[in-house]
């Protein structure tokens, strides 16, 4: 199970809205075990595209990203965009450029303003599987804490 922070969901969505109607992006990196997997850092990264359909993340801000990660020994646990004016379900883009079968691939829609709706996928060899994930609040506990 994926374990996300709230803070680090607040944040997200506070990226996506800020720069709507481009879409946003980032990775979220953290650590796992054998069955869990806890976000604990996020890395919002510039939408190179400037698209309201399409983002690239911009290089050095993601190779900047895959340093800290690896000098603070995290796992890419997330690739993160948001929708403008769709649902959160992945693109035929989306899934043609789903690289990373391990992470796990959140979509934040804004197609209703006020109320974002974010779903986690996996996306290996072309085939989506919708992913369960888990809002941690900061009085929450996970077992083994």
């Amino acid at each position: 199970m994926l374990h996300i922070p709230q803070s680090v969901i607040d944040e997200m969505t506070a990226h996506a809205r800020s720069i709507d109607p481009v879409e946003c992006c980032g990775i979220m990196a953290g650590t796992t075990s054998e069955e869990d997997a806890t976000v604990t850092h996020i890395y919002p990264i510039k939408n190179g595209d400037a698209s309201i359909v399409s983002y690239f993340m911009d290089p050095k801000e993601l190779l900047w990203a895959h340093k800290n990660m690896r000098s603070n020994t995290l796992d890419l646990l997330v690739i993160y965009h948001s929708h403008t004016h769709t649902q959160a379900y992945p693109s035929a883009t989306d899934i043609r450029l789903a690289f990373y079968p391990e992470a796990h691939y959140i979509i934040i829609s804004l197609e209703v303003k006020d109320q974002p709706d974010i779903k986690a996928f996996r996306i290996v060899d072309g085939k989506i599987a919708p992913a369960e994930f888990s809002i941690i609040n900061p009085a929450t506990k996970l077992a083994g804490d």
